[in-house]
């Protein structure tokens, strides 16, 4: 069966272009052309990853980002025309897996979307037997999708998780953010390092005492990350 997209745009010329690429590339899609619609819609229907876009009527993208997330961890892929760094840095922080500036080609867009349904199938096939990571205070469960500190349940995003379980698989390695990129992101020529450095520094703050002084993921200057097993 195919995955099903849904498309929260209020200009109804981008949001028919997205659809038809889309649908080419083999893709059940529906549109909302509003905030408030776009959430009945996921409300009442089940889709595999949503096209945000920021700049809405009745309810804005970064509200309904925040709304989003409390109910489903499907990929959100956020679409704006904003290039400002403060949007991307927000956007992430409310819980979207990924950002796509407007004007972007068609070819980028679907590759976009299939990355992320392709890295949110391996996720969730999570193998059983290796569910648990016990390092020093931290345990994260891979299987629950949960994560905890001193026993107390800290709460991230998709992408957060992703990439603290993936450090954490690998200690005492050294990532670049090019790597970790193409690792948890899929794609390397599409990167954004800047999406890299904000997960890592949110990160921090959730299960460091001093994310100044890290403890977990210490930065290798001038190479990237490396989880201190």
């Amino acid at each position: 069966m195919s995955k099903k997209i849904l498309i929260i745009e209020d200009d109804q010329s981008i949001a028919v272009l997205e659809r038809d690429y889309l649908q080419i590339a083999g893709f059940q899609v529906e549109i909302a052309s509003d905030g408030m619609d776009g959430l009945e819609k996921v409300r009442s229907k089940t889709f595999h990853l949503i096209l945000l876009d920021l700049m809405l009527p009745k309810i804005d993208g970064f509200e309904l980002c925040k709304m989003i997330r409390k109910e489903t961890n499907i990929p959100i892929l956020m679409v704006t025309a904003k290039s400002d760094d403060i949007d991307k840095v927000r956007g992430l922080g409310l819980g979207a897996d990924d950002y796509i500036v407007k004007p972007f080609s068609p070819n980028e867009l679907v590759a976009r979307v299939k990355s992320h349904l392709a890295m949110y199938d391996r996720l969730m096939q999570t193998n059983e037997s290796n569910s648990d990571i016990y390092i020093k205070d931290l345990h994260i469960n891979t299987l629950s999708r949960q994560v905890f500190m001193k026993d107390k349940e800290v709460e991230f995003t998709n992408k957060e998780f992703e990439l603290l379980t993936f450090l954490a698989l690998h200690p005492n390695q050294v990532f670049s953010k090019e790597q970790i990129f193409e690792r948890i992101w899929g794609l390397d020529s599409m990167g954004d390092n800047a999406t890299v450095t904000v997960h890592i520094k949110r990160i921090r703050k959730k299960i460091e005492k001093d994310s100044a002084n890290p403890q977990y993921i210490q930065t290798v200057w001038g190479t990237g990350y490396r989880f201190q097993g």
